[in-house]
């Protein structure tokens, strides 16, 4: 997912989208694809979750992606050993993020979860092997084959804007978090 031409680094090391708003919205058949936030079921998002590691994050939120039956019961183990070779974590600025996901194979049926971390936890930064990110908000993918890079482009454009982490970050509830997403993408 993170080997494809759809992200590149930008001076200081930043991570942008390379396509246009509109371009990343069109399906092969001409369509609109849905939003981001409205993929987002709130049963899948945890505001201020205490964690210490990515294991942590992985087992409470890749957890959650199990027991709604959207990932099979291989997915938590497959994330610590993806995240191992190819790490998720995105240097966006001053709040990191870090989008971890697996190889389809471990997914039953298409979903993100999204938690925010009281306190950050360290990423190693994608496309490297030393370089590290304090990553606080964490948008986990259960994806397939089919529209994979659409959907990354989009979080990213989201992602990518510091306001909107701060308040992603502040968000009491699941509901407010998925409205924060709404309204920035309907700008």
């Amino acid at each position: 997912l993170c080997n494809h031409n759809i992200i590149k680094p930008s001076k200081g090391r930043h991570f942008k989208v390379t396509k246009n708003r509109v371009e990343k919205r069109k399906e092969k058949k001409g369509g609109v694809t849905k939003m981001v936030w409205e993929k987002l079921k709130e049963e899948l998002i945890i505001p201020g979750l205490e964690a210490k590691s990515s294991d942590d994050i992985f087992e409470a939120l890749g957890g959650k992606l199990v027991k709604q039956g959207y990932c099979k019961e291989s997915y938590v183990q497959a994330l610590k050993d993806r995240e191992a070779e190819f790490p998720t974590g995105i240097n966006t600025g001053e709040k990191g993020v870090a989008i971890p996901h697996t190889d389809v194979s471990h997914v039953n049926k298409k979903g993100i979860a999204i938690a925010t971390l009281k306190q950050p936890v360290e990423f190693v930064e994608m496309g490297t092997d030393d370089e590290y990110v304090n990553a606080q908000v964490i948008f986990m993918l259960a994806v397939d084959e089919k529209g994979h890079l659409e959907l990354l482009q989009a979080i990213l454009a989201v992602l990518q804007d510091q306001e909107v982490l701060k308040k992603l970050i502040k968000a009491k509830d699941a509901k407010e978090i998925i409205e924060i997403i709404k309204e920035k993408e309907n700008i």
